[in-house]
């Protein structure tokens, strides 16, 4: 069995959540897991699952953003772009960003760009300054994408958390000169979050904010809190 964990979006400014990076998970022995291929679960029936994730979070009523990954095997299927569209006509009016975790060609990310933006889909490039996506694989696509996304918890994971800093700085300046959204990923504690202050980040997601779980457990945290406001 397969299911979207979700983790929040937080922007710090207006102290609200304005999105969920959908994690594809999958059931085994009473464990859920990441799948060893994310092409295990065919992209349609990934977009039926994000159909229900939807209804379950309300998303519809509240316009908040789904952002799904795709990776590079998912990205050369031939029926990805219209699953894509078809599934962000389904959503209507909750917003769908499309997460590009490996580097595209030049070619292939002006395509989506002009497919995906006719129906209100924004593109983001996911891990900028590791893996694939670094500054001069992906330099002359950022004029084509909406946002970039930098993981922390990368550098920490590869023994270089002393270069978060420098490199934060480095991707905010760009997310600034292209008009990008930079979204930080791996916020675990108030001082990343006053680092991310410091330099004007607004957009936040990690553990300090939630962890990875099932939408219908987060909904229902979500109905808890809201009850204890009251």
């Amino acid at each position: 069995m397969y299911r979207f964990f979700v983790q929040p979006q937080v922007d710090q400014r207006q102290k609200s959540i304005f999105g969920y990076e959908l994690l594809l998970r999958k059931e085994s022995h009473g464990h859920w897991a990441v799948p060893e291929k994310f092409t295990e679960l065919p992209l349609d029936k990934q977009a039926h699952l994000l159909e229900e994730l939807a209804t379950q979070l309300a998303t519809k009523a509240t316009n908040q953003v789904l952002a799904l990954n795709l990776n590079r095997e998912q990205a050369e299927d031939d029926l990805m772009i219209g699953t894509i569209i078809y599934l962000k006509k389904r959503l209507n009016p909750a917003a769908l960003t499309i997460e590009l975790t490996e580097s595209a060609t030049l070619a292939e990310i002006q395509k989506y760009s002009m497919l995906f933006h006719q129906y209100g889909i924004k593109l983001s490039i996911d891990d900028v300054g590791t893996g694939s996506n670094t500054y001069d694989n992906i330099k002359n696509a950022l004029p084509f994408v909406d946002q970039i996304k930098f993981a922390m918890q990368n550098l920490r994971m590869s023994g270089k958390a002393n270069q978060i800093p420098t490199a934060l700085a480095f991707w905010n300046t760009i997310a600034q000169e292209h008009h990008l959204d930079l979204i930080l990923e791996g916020v675990e504690d108030e001082q990343d979050q006053q680092m991310a202050q410091q330099l004007g980040i607004d957009l936040h997601q990690g553990y300090y904010y939630g962890k990875p779980q099932l939408a219908v457990k987060h909904a229902r945290s979500l109905a808890c809190r809201a009850s204890e406001d009251r």
